[in-house]
């Protein structure tokens, strides 16, 4: 490539390097202002700079009401001093409003006046005399602007007329505007400093509700083992540890779904691969497709009792599973004990019968003791003992399938409630104790194992009585 063409290159390259910059930069300030820091921080700052605005504004008013209280107060004494004064001596008032303002008025912006018969007299001289007059013909206390003047109605020699005093508080009230001007300035710009602060505390604050954000994108349909960083024990540190809570049971879910789908698969193919090998090498011979006919009804007979234990399962954690009614718990552990009784040639033995009435449905509790029993029929030998009970307290019942045989292993006790979880001498799929427990957590029961190698095993069904 020539000079010209790489130059022409790397200046095409610079300039689609700066326009994803700025896009990049946009999107990152459009995301910013439009996300929930900046939403909550802005509603916030309104919200306060309106509350310190209306009460500055408040507080003003105040000071404005007070001060023309205190100034109309304050005349009205002046006034009531002065009428006193003119009865006393009522033939020079001019003379003695000029003595009262001299002596009693210390305050240069208060002013005291007498109008009669449109005649204004005044201690000094008067730039408004018009107004004065207008102002005399109106009684009580009044404020126009930043004057406050009380007018009293007067009487001297027959002739009528009013006292007229004013405050000019100007001074004051453009020193209050001033202070106003200056807390609003100084308000706001200490809330602009404030919410700059918040901005960044906020930004760590929500650091998690990103760092949520990002985990859940980067989780994916086979890939659930990204986690949040826990910090602190707030309100979103608990949120925190909640989702990655939801994760694990999501994970286990998932992992549960993988292996019930993968034993699900092995389980079948196993006898659908018998059925169409048979099938495949059928011949003409009479007997011989007699016996491959039965293999066949047998294999599909237990894919059939597979399948059902699975929908039994599946329709366990429904709530509305059981028929639940009142059972006669003696009646209950009687019927189980006959009906055990049949499964294998073992000494059976009714250790225990409970006398109580519980809640529940026998369907299902019949299920359950028959599976434990068939169990035990499978752990033991021609001569063993299988006891089976039932006993109550006061609010549990307990239901127990005892027998004296080979015993279970530590390490298939901690596994031989899963699904799919045989034991070195079990037959089927390995779904019965799974089933088991499925219908004991239906009623809000528990189940327990107690074994030992050589010395047997027990299992304990507890339920509550309602």
């Amino acid at each position: 490539m020539s000079e010209r063409g790489t130059h022409l290159l790397r200046m095409r390259t610079m300039r689609h390097n700066r326009k994803r910059r700025v896009g990049f930069s946009f999107k990152q300030w459009r995301g910013a202002l439009t996300g929930i820091r900046s939403r909550l921080l802005i509603w916030y700052f309104v919200l306060t700079l309106c509350i310190t605005l209306i009460s500055v504004w408040a507080t003003f008013k105040i000071f404005c009401n007070l001060e023309e209280k205190q100034a109309a107060e304050h005349l009205q004494r002046s006034i009531d001093a002065l009428e006193q004064r003119i009865d006393q001596n009522s033939s020079a008032f001019v003379n003695t409003l000029e003595q009262f303002v001299s002596s009693q008025v210390q305050d240069p912006q208060q002013s005291m006046f007498i109008v009669l018969d449109d005649q204004v007299y005044s201690a000094n001289s008067s730039s408004y005399p018009e107004q004065i007059r207008q102002w005399a013909r109106s009684t009580g206390s009044v404020r126009e602007g930043y004057i406050i003047r009380v007018v009293e109605p007067l009487t001297i020699n027959q002739q009528t007329g009013a006292i007229v005093g004013l405050y000019d508080a100007t001074m004051r009230y453009q020193m209050g505007e001033s202070t106003l001007a200056l807390v609003i300035q100084v308000t706001i710009a200490m809330m602009v400093l404030f919410m700059s602060i918040a901005w960044f505390t906020a930004g760590r604050l929500l650091a998690p509700l990103r760092q949520l954000t990002d985990t859940a994108q980067m989780i994916t349909e086979t890939d659930l083992s990204k986690r949040i960083t826990v910090h602190g024990k707030d309100e979103i540190a608990e949120l925190s540890l909640t989702f990655n809570q939801m994760l694990d049971r999501l994970q286990a879910a998932f992992t549960s779904q993988q292996e019930f789908i993968k034993d699900v698969s092995h389980e079948l193919r196993t006898p659908i691969t018998i059925i169409q090998g048979h099938l495949e090498l059928l011949g003409d011979d009479p007997e011989e497709r007699q016996a491959t006919v039965a293999l066949v009804r047998d294999e599909l007979r237990r894919m059939n009792h597979f399948v059902n234990d699975l929908l039994l399962l599946m329709r366990a954690e429904r709530p509305n599973f059981l028929r639940v009614s009142t059972v006669d718990l003696e009646s209950l552990t009687h019927e189980l004990f006959a009906k055990a009784k049949g499964l294998a040639p073992r000494n059976w033995v009714l250790e225990s019968v409970g006398n109580s009435d519980i809640l529940c449905d026998r369907q299902r509790i019949t299920q359950v003791m028959m599976n434990l029993a068939q169990n035990a029929t499978q752990y033991t030998q021609r001569g063993d003992t299988i006891a089976i009970g039932s006993a109550t307290d006061n609010h549990r019942v307990r239901l127990w399938v005892r027998d004296t045989g080979e015993g279970i292993a530590l390490e298939e006790q901690i596994r031989i409630f899963d699904r799919f979880s045989k034991g070195t001498t079990s037959e089927g799929a390995g779904l019965g104790l799974s089933i088991v427990q499925a219908l004991i957590r239906a009623h809000h029961g528990t189940i327990e194992l107690f074994s030992r190698l050589g010395e047997g095993a027990t299992f304990t069904v507890i339920l509550p009585k309602r």
